[in-house]
């Protein structure tokens, strides 16, 4: 049959069959297939048939509804040209199709099961944020080996615009790292975030707090839930996420509050005393039926509304320029000043680090006497900023 316009619309299938290639007389393997679809509509697609390796591949090109006899001509010649030159378009398109349904999100869930127990569990719920939060979302559902360099270098100015250049600078690593890794495992060719812009992380934040400025901090919180929670971090030194998502099964009966392992940062659970001062804030809190955390909504998620409550918080206290973190760093600083011992400091603070030695292999004292001695010197030291008073505990430096 010679394919134009009018034989193409007028074609039918032969009796009796429900499925026919008719070949074009013009170009030898390029056809019209004519089926009986579901509904009983006949429709007509256009193919091509070539040989390759004992087999006999055939690529459907498209409905001859929407590819005129010329356009799907023209496509035929292209494939069987390519067949020509050694190619295998049908092996390719399949290729293609498993490909496409790799998709970054697949790979990232691959990457990260492999990364456990490779890397410190702190680590790995930095990348996994990173990797599966909003940051890189809108690339999620693409096939892995089509995310181009134009694709996140696009994500990383939304990042640095909606999150800030030094989460935009922690994020490229971490999604460079995995795109390393696919290629190693041959699932991408290339890492597309080599090229990308470099972001800024800035330096490092020394702001610490003086003894005026937590005073003016301390009298202008208010007794809901954000100034107890601004109070609370003054007197323990925690992370805000910390004390913002305090439950109440947390706290003991014997006045520690023991913070499990999945709620902090570095893995690790914690124990701390809980001084008076630190006491009498918890017991003000109204306990909520349905709520397990002593601040926030309902929805049992804790705190969450940080940047308004901070906002009015600096307009009473007259104090700016200061961040949560930097309540943190403060106690470290003044603790330290007051002739806390470092690791005592550090204990108080969760962190692990001077226990990186052989010594800390076998040590493995809380120092729970030094931590409670030192936070009982510093809700002194509030004390007697709030309330003008006298300091009833005396340095530990005198002490020593």
């Amino acid at each position: 049959m010679k394919f134009d316009s009018k034989t193409v619309r007028t074609f039918t299938l032969p009796e009796g069959k429900t499925d026919h290639i008719a070949w074009d007389d013009a170009m030898p393997r390029f056809g019209l297939r004519v089926r009986l679809g579901s509904s009983g509509k006949v429709l007509r697609s256009w193919v091509v048939q070539y040989r390759r390796g004992g087999r006999s591949p055939r690529v459907t090109l498209g409905s001859a509804e929407v590819l005129g006899v010329e356009q799907a001509r023209a496509q035929a010649r292209k494939i069987l040209g390519a067949v020509a030159l050694g190619q295998d378009p049908q092996a390719e398109r399949t290729d293609r199709r498993n490909k496409d349904r790799v998709t970054l999100r697949s790979v990232i869930d691959e990457y990260l099961a492999d990364k456990k127990g490779d890397v410190r569990p702190h680590t790995l719920r930095q990348i996994t944020r990173y990797l599966t939060g909003t940051y890189f979302k809108p690339l999620h559902g693409m096939p892995a080996d089509t995310v181009g360099r134009k694709d996140i270098a696009a994500r990383l100015l939304v990042i640095k615009r909606e999150h800030g250049s030094i989460v935009a600078a922690r994020a490229r690593p971490a999604l460079s790292a995995f795109f390393t890794w696919a290629m190693q495992m041959g699932l991408v060719e290339n890492n597309p975030v080599i090229g990308t812009p470099l972001m800024d992380a800035g330096k490092p934040r020394e702001r610490t707090l003086n003894d005026d400025e937590i005073g003016h901090i301390w009298r202008a919180c208010r007794d809901d839930d954000y100034g107890r929670i601004v109070r609370l971090l003054i007197l323990l030194g925690a992370r805000r996420q910390e004390v913002g998502g305090m439950t109440w099964d947390e706290i003991g009966e014997d006045g520690t509050w023991r913070l499990p392992a999945e709620r902090c940062k570095n893995g690790r659970a914690h124990v701390l005393p809980l001084t008076p001062m630190a006491l009498a804030i918890i017991k003000d809190v109204p306990q909520i039926v349905g709520r397990p955390q002593l601040f926030g909504e309902r929805s049992g998620k804790g705190f969450s509304t940080w940047d308004f409550s901070k906002q009015a918080l600096d307009g009473r206290s007259g104090v700016t320029g200061w961040g949560h973190h930097d309540i943190r760093r403060t106690l470290s600083t003044r603790l330290h000043d007051l002739g806390v011992a470092p690791h005592v400091v550090e204990q108080i603070l969760n962190h692990q680090g001077h226990r990186g030695t052989v010594g800390g292999t076998y040590n493995k004292s809380p120092y729970a006497n030094e931590v409670r001695a030192a936070l009982a010197l510093w809700a002194d030291h509030v004390r007697a900023l709030v309330e003008s008073g006298e300091h009833k505990v005396v340095p530990m430096r005198q002490v020593l």
